[in-house]
């Protein structure tokens, strides 16, 4: 566990093994956050002992890439997956668990919101056949703090509206639409000193809306209709109804967000998704 102090280190392990398994293992950690160069990192990666009950073994590319998220360490990031390409995106198994499933590190990329990283992950995952379990994959294991969330939802969560758009424009399915509702809903209720939330809200209700091929049932709209349609606006709030095809704006913009994240964040102020409502 590389987030404890030797302290607890030495409290927590029985034997001098595993206390010396415990302290390489931190002491990589406290490496990758100092930002220290690839090579010696590497060096630390492939020659020191991590763990004792499978056998003593270096870090797997995928815990590395884990940390290098963590700490922003950019380059780090883009070396190993420039070297083990998808294998260093895969689930590394868990120390409490039998667990080994699931697509953690773009979620943490979104966590912690870590776009460069995120956009050279997406981009290792091009002609991946197994793209599309990466992009709408969850945590499989019970003990990650994101556990049975796949990363377009946490970026809707967390109104990380940069992330969201990277992901989508990569071929993630646009699902969490009802959680946009709520988070636009809760964040318009926050005081003025906090409209940057409500813009991050909106912003991502708006990308989710750009790859939504058609709007499923929302029970919500239904039970307070004016206080949707004042948040969506009339155009919008009519086709999430089912009373209206999707706004001419909308329509037009979906072909040029396919095309790159780029494309729709240098468009002009008049031609942003707002202009819909």
């Amino acid at each position: 566990m590389p987030w404890l102090v030797s302290s607890q280190v030495d409290f927590l392990s029985s034997s001098p093994s595993q206390r010396e398994c415990e302290r390489t293992s931190f002491s990589f950690y406290c490496s990758v956050r100092d930002l220290l160069p690839v090579w010696l990192l590497e060096e630390q990666r492939s020659m020191e002992t991590f763990s004792w009950e499978d056998g003593p073994r270096g870090f797997l590319p995928a815990e590395a890439l884990l940390y290098a998220v963590v700490h922003d360490h950019q380059d780090y990031a883009s070396f190993l997956l420039h070297h083990f390409s998808v294998s260093a995106l895969r689930a590394p198994p868990c120390s409490f668990c039998c667990c080994s499933g699931g697509a953690p590190h773009l979620s943490v990329a979104v966590r912690y919101d870590r776009l460069h990283i995120l956009a050279l992950m997406l981009e290792a995952l091009k002609d991946c056949s197994e793209r599309r379990d990466f992009l709408d994959g969850c945590a499989g294991c019970s003990h990650a703090a994101d556990a049975g969330k796949g990363a377009v939802q946490l970026a809707v969560e967390l109104s990380r509206s940069d992330c969201l758009l990277l992901l989508l424009s990569h071929g993630a399915a646009p699902a969490g639409l009802e959680a946009a509702l709520q988070r636009l809903s809760s964040a318009s209720e926050l005081s003025s000193c906090e409209a940057s939330e409500l813009r991050q809200a909106q912003r991502c209700m708006d990308f989710l809306l750009l790859f939504l091929p058609s709007p499923p049932p929302l029970c919500c709209l239904q039970d307070e209709p004016q206080r949707w349609q004042c948040l969506l606006g009339n155009k919008v709030f009519r086709w999430l109804s089912g009373l209206a095809p999707p706004p001419l704006l909308l329509q037009a913009l979906r072909c040029l967000a396919r095309s790159g994240p780029g494309q729709i964040s240098a468009l002009p102020d008049f031609l942003q998704q707002h202009s819909w409502q």
